[in-house]
């Protein structure tokens, strides 16, 4: 048994993977990944493959990246970790100052943790004790969300999602939510599979939003795009619509960035695009590049000083983690911003996107291409039995699968959502790459359906 078979098989025996039906991973030959370059991951025998997926929509600039590479051996000659209770350190002063600089106006606190799930619980969290606390909580401590929502898979982020794949089991823990049409136009909640009908999904929002005005804590949305929903597109205007309707009915806007920000829409967070400042903004994966578990949820002045009062009263927000503010991740993510600020990289995006929007129109009106997605650097290509009728092929054929497999081929490593093939590669690709990648997909589906 050779080495690359030898680490299978202890995989095998001793691992359990997420997201991964393990009597299938069992009888595979997985590709063990020993190394990483630039925006290419290496296997246990030296094949190259381009992370066409960021490994998992987390890597920003590449691996190794000398800048956040150097930034992690300087903090680690300096201190590891320190509890963040009692006590605070210079990475993560120095990080809130430049997060709090780069995001939209109005957000001035930073509340740290570890990742996206925790992200979007501590916003929830705050949420419900912000009104508890402004006005006895006795009203508002209901959350609207949209159907087909994925926010994370701790319990509170849980009850605010709405693929049934995912949380339909967990149900008897989950608190209720009210939920909402996702404003989705290929298959649109109206049937009527047109952009404008983007325009009846704002209103069918507002209404609801107003009609609930007197229970809503807050709305917990994904801004522009949904992505474990297989890269679901908020219609223009939509989330400047919602916006505008929880300032008036005095409801909270919690936007989850923690697939969408750090420049992966082609701003450096999606919700400015539409000049949008929600009261919480919850990031994650991209903060430190890809390197370290780090997250962070920031507020507004107004529901940081209702956590104020004097020690008896008990004000006090009661959630930490262990490794809060971890200074290496605080360190990479310092030198992740820095990358954005001095090298051009929304530049570099826009003209990535630009090429990768030419390069997608080869693959419209593919027989089984039903629909393809694309925000700046997000992109979902759904693939479907009958473009015609948009009838998806049964679960049980696990076409993505066989497509993310076959590509492979190419030196491609992809990961899909169900049939929704999902590209969302490094924002330090080159134009050649995303020629590569698109070229890659297109063969792939072809090779697989034409079975």
């Amino acid at each position: 048994m050779n080495r690359t078979e030898s680490l299978r098989q202890r995989d095998r025996e001793g691992i359990w993977h997420p997201f991964t039906q393990m009597a299938d991973w069992v009888k595979d030959a997985p590709l063990i990944i020993e190394r990483g370059e630039g925006n290419y991951l290496i296997d246990t025998e030296g094949r190259r493959y381009f992370d066409g997926v960021s490994s998992l929509w987390v890597n920003l600039f590449g691996h190794r990246r000398a800048e956040i590479d150097s930034a992690i051996r300087s903090q680690l000659e300096r201190l590891a970790h320190s509890t963040f209770l009692g006590l605070s350190h210079v990475p993560a002063i120095e990080l809130s100052e430049r997060l709090l600089g780069m995001s939209p106006e109005g957000l001035s606190r930073v509340f740290y943790s570890d990742n996206g799930s925790t992200a979007v619980e501590i916003a929830i969290k705050m949420a419900l004790q912000y009104w508890q606390q402004k006005d006895g909580g006795e009203r508002k401590q209901t959350f609207m969300t949209l159907t087909e929502a994925y926010h994370g898979d701790t319990i509170g982020a849980v009850s605010a999602g709405g693929i049934d794949l995912f949380h339909k089991i967990f149900q008897p823990l989950l608190f209720t939510t009210r939920r909402i049409p996702t404003p989705h136009c290929y298959r649109c909640p109206f049937g009527r599979a047109r952009k404008s009908c983007g325009l009846l999904c704002a209103a069918r929002m507002k209404e609801e939003v107003r009609r609930h005005r007197e229970v809503l804590a807050a709305v917990i949305v994904e801004p522009l795009v949904q992505g474990a929903a297989g890269m679901l597109m908020m219609p223009e205007g939509y989330l400047a619509g919602l916006r505008e309707v929880t300032r008036e009915c005095g409801v909270l806007l919690i936007c989850d960035e923690v697939a969408t920000g750090f420049g992966r829409t082609g701003t450096m967070f999606a919700c400015q695009q539409e000049r949008v400042s929600p009261d919480i903004l919850s990031v994650a994966k991209g903060l430190t590049g890809g390197y370290l578990p780090l997250a962070a949820t920031l507020t507004t002045e107004e529901i940081y000083s209702a956590f104020l009062g004097r020690y008896e009263e008990f004000k006090t927000f009661f959630h930490g983690h262990s490794y809060t503010a971890n200074p290496l991740g605080c360190a990479a993510a310092l030198a992740t911003l820095s990358i954005f600020e001095t090298q051009g990289v929304l530049d570099h995006v826009a003209l990535l996107a630009s090429r990768m929007t030419s390069e997608l129109k080869r693959l419209e009106g593919g027989r089984f291409v039903g629909d393809i997605r694309q925000k700046g650097l997000m992109v979902g290509i759904e693939i479907v039995a009958d473009r015609d009728t948009k009838t998806s092929f049964p679960p049980e054929n696990k076409v993505g699968h066989a497509v993310v497999r076959r590509i492979r081929e190419k030196g491609v490593i992809l990961r899909p959502l169900g049939d929704v093939i999902v590209l969302m590669p490094p924002l330090s690709s080159t134009e050649e790459e995303m020629r590569h990648l698109v070229d890659s997909v297109g063969w792939a589906i072809d090779a697989v359906l034409s079975e």
